[in-house]
């Protein structure tokens, strides 16, 4: 339970910030898991089939008693229980998206998962909010730091922070 677990929320139909308020409260609810922090939200441009409209994205720091698998069936539940319909379009809309970002230093490849997430790297909108939480981070494959990767697809007009 000492493993740094590194969660990305996002939303993009309905009330997305409730959606997002919603998971961080079914987190915090979990027997076994604790949230230890939270980044600021961004609002960022979708990436996927038009039309959609902006995402809200934030990164949740987690420690928990669960295994990897076992976290991802809960974060699956969580999406399901905020209406997250899985199709076969890749990228397309939804109410709510989490994704098991890193899970310390592991690397699990299991059917359905891996850790870290494998488009991590390329993902400005996962990896700006995760720098709020831990920039200094080292990815435990590319053994970059999350600033550097970050770094290289930065790209500020598509990650705006909410609200500010």
């Amino acid at each position: 339970m000492d493993e740094p677990v590194y969660v990305g929320l996002g939303s993009n139909l309905g009330d997305r910030q409730a959606h997002l308020s919603a998971a961080l409260e079914a987190l915090r609810a979990t027997d076994g898991i604790e949230v230890v922090a939270l980044s600021p939200i961004y609002e960022t441009d979708p990436v996927g089939p038009p039309p959609q409209s902006p995402y809200l994205n934030a990164a949740a720091q987690l420690k928990t008693a669960l295994s990897p698998g076992a976290l991802l069936r809960r974060l699956l539940e969580i999406e399901a229980s905020r209406g997250r319909l899985r199709t076969s379009v890749r990228n397309a809309s939804r109410t709510l998206d989490l994704d098991l970002l890193l899970y310390g230093d592991r690397q699990v490849a299991e059917p359905g998962l891996d850790v870290p997430h494998p488009r991590l790297a390329e993902r400005p909108f996962v990896l700006e909010p995760l720098c709020d939480l831990a920039a200094d981070f080292v990815h435990p494959v590319l053994h970059e730091t999350i600033e550097q990767l970050a770094r290289r697809v930065r790209a500020p007009a598509a990650v705006r922070r909410y609200g500010a």
